[in-house]
């Protein structure tokens, strides 16, 4: 099986490929990172998508990011590291670096998840950078995939270096609501989908009964995390205490 490419297309992955600061020798593989289930499993010919390249992509960036972080922080204790690493790979992190990349426009995607909004899903997203880094391991090699690895993520590093540890952002949140008398917060579950192995949360935050954070994620943790994140930024910009 291999996914064919039309010059017209080998022209946009050439155009990608630029924009991501590697030269493949193989482009049919940054093809198959941006093919999606729903495209594969809608094509009259029989096509690889994505999903072994995510799986792959996904140890790759652990392995980069786990390194940098041993080697940057070599005082740090491993609770620290294994939190911080996670703070940096999460979902949302991970889908707004493949939005700054437009990875999105490159999809390859079945009809009904064009019609669904698939091209800025951030569980397609988060995907499709995962199976990217699965690529340029492949065709590059090691040392490629994990000098774009922390090229990628260098802003989230750098957030680290500058003494910005990672936040619990929902004990933060917490903290800051309490201030006020009278304030109460309340994490309400908005959807659960996808099969048990892979699972993706939507939850929204309430302060005082207003909505003031929604967020995605993998873990029901995590997606807490990210509404009470950005309860935090809308609080921020408010300059105000919560609501």
């Amino acid at each position: 099986m291999q996914n064919i490419l039309s010059e017209k297309r080998k022209q946009e992955l050439l155009h990608l490929a630029a924009d991501l600061g590697v030269e493949f020798r193989d482009l049919s593989l940054l093809q198959q990172a941006l093919t999606h289930t729903s495209y594969a499993n809608e094509s009259k010919v029989s096509i690889v998508h994505n999903e072994r390249l995510e799986f792959l992509g996904d140890a790759v960036l652990e392995l980069a990011s786990s390194t940098y972080l041993f080697k940057r922080f070599p005082k740090m204790p491993e609770g620290q590291l294994t939190k911080t690493r996670a703070g940096i790979v999460c979902s949302a992190t991970l889908a707004r670096l493949a939005a700054n990349l437009h990875l999105g426009e490159y999809l390859l995607l079945g009809h009904g998840e064009e019609l669904g909004g698939g091209r800025t899903r951030q569980t397609n997203l988060e995907d499709t950078f995962e199976a990217v880094i699965g690529a340029v391991y492949l065709d590059q090699g090691w040392d490629t995939a994990r000098d774009y690895v922390l090229r990628q993520l260098e802003p989230e590093f750098s957030r680290i270096s500058h003494g910005e540890a990672l936040k619990d952002y929902k004990t933060i949140l917490q903290e800051r609501v309490y201030q006020r008398e009278g304030q109460n917060i309340a994490y309400e579950l908005l959807a659960e989908n996808g099969p048990d192995h892979d699972k993706t949360f939507v939850f929204q935050v309430r302060i005082t009964g207003k909505v003031m954070g929604r967020g995605t994620g993998h873990s029901k943790k995590e997606a807490e995390q990210q509404a009470a994140r950005m309860a935090l930024e809308k609080m921020t910009e408010k300059g105000q205490g919560a609501g």
